[in-house]
C-alpha cells in the first residue's frame, strides 16, 4: 500500500496528541536500523530544509538538531510516511557513532554491511582462514595450500557454470554457481577483501 500525499503532493503526516510523530532512523548504505526520535512540523520542516535530522526533544521541550554537539550529524537522504501515515521511515548517512554512548546505534551494534546469509558464511570462512590448523575443514585446507590453488579452485567452477549455463539442467547450474560463488568468497578472504569491497567497486562505477 502507498503512502497518501495531498494535492501538493506533500506528505500527510498523523501527529499524535502531542503533535509528535515517530521516525525509524536506518542507514541508508547498511539498512540498519540507528536510532528512534520524534519530530513535530517544525522538526520535520527543519529536517528537509537543512538535510540534517532534527527532532524534538521531549526531555528539553526544544528542536535539536543530531550531532549539534559532537558532530556526529545524521545526514538526510529519504523520507518514507507508513501506510497509516503516522510512523516515519528516514534514510540517513551518518557522520560518526549515532548512540551518545559512542555506539554506532542505541543498540550496541556495529553499522556493518550485511548481505544477509552470505556475510555468516564470509564469517566462517574468515575463521577457517584464522585457524588453518584445523585439519578436518576443507577451506582451511585450501588456506594452507595457498592462493595460487585457490584461484585454481575458482577457474575449475567458472567452467563448470559455463558448461552447465549451456544445458538445461536448472538444479546443476544452480549447484555449480553456488560451488563458484563459494570459492570466490574463499579468494576474495586469501586477498583480504570481501563482498563489501566489491559493492564499493560497482556503486563507485555508478556514480
Amino acid at each position: 500500500m502507498s503512502c497518501k500525499r495531498n494535492k501538493k503532493n506533500k506528505m500527510e503526516i498523523k501527529y499524535d496528541a502531542n503533535g509528535l510523530v515517530p521516525a525509524i532512523i536506518q542507514d541508508a548504505k547498511t539498512k540498519t536500523v540507528l536510532m528512534l526520535g520524534y519530530m513535530n512540523e517544525e522538526a520535520y520542516l527543519k529536517t528537509n530544509e537543512s538535510k540534517k535530522i532534527t527532532f524534538f526533544s521531549r526531555s528539553k521541550q526544544r528542536l535539536w538538531t543530531k550531532g549539534e554537539e559532537s558532530g556526529n550529524f545524521l545526514h538526510l537522504v529519504s523520507i518514507k510516511n507508513d501506510c497509516d501515515n503516522d510512523t516515519l521511515l528516514i534514510s540517513v548517512n551518518p557522520q560518526g557513532p549515532t548512540c551518545h554512548k559512542g555506539t554506532d546505534n542505541c543498540w550496541g551494534e556495529e553499522n556493518d554491511q550485511s548481505f544477509g546469509f552470505l556475510t555468516k558464511l564470509e564469517d566462517t570462512i574468515a575463521e577457517r582462514k584464522a585457524n588453518q590448523d584445523n585439519e578436518k575443514s576443507y577451506v582451511a585446507d585450501l588456506f594452507r595450500k595457498g592462493i595460487n590453488k585457490i584461484a585454481q579452485k575458482v577457474g575449475e567452477e567458472a567452467v563448470e557454470v559455463v558448461i552447465e549455463a549451456k544445458d538445461n539442467d536448472d538444479n546443476l547450474f544452480l549447484n555449480e554457481s553456488a560451488d563458484l560463488l563459494f570459492h570466490y568468497l574463499i579468494l576474495l578472504k586469501a586477498k583480504g577483501f570481501g563482498l563489501k569491497d566489491i559493492e564499493q567497486v560497482l556503486i563507485d562505477r555508478k556514480k
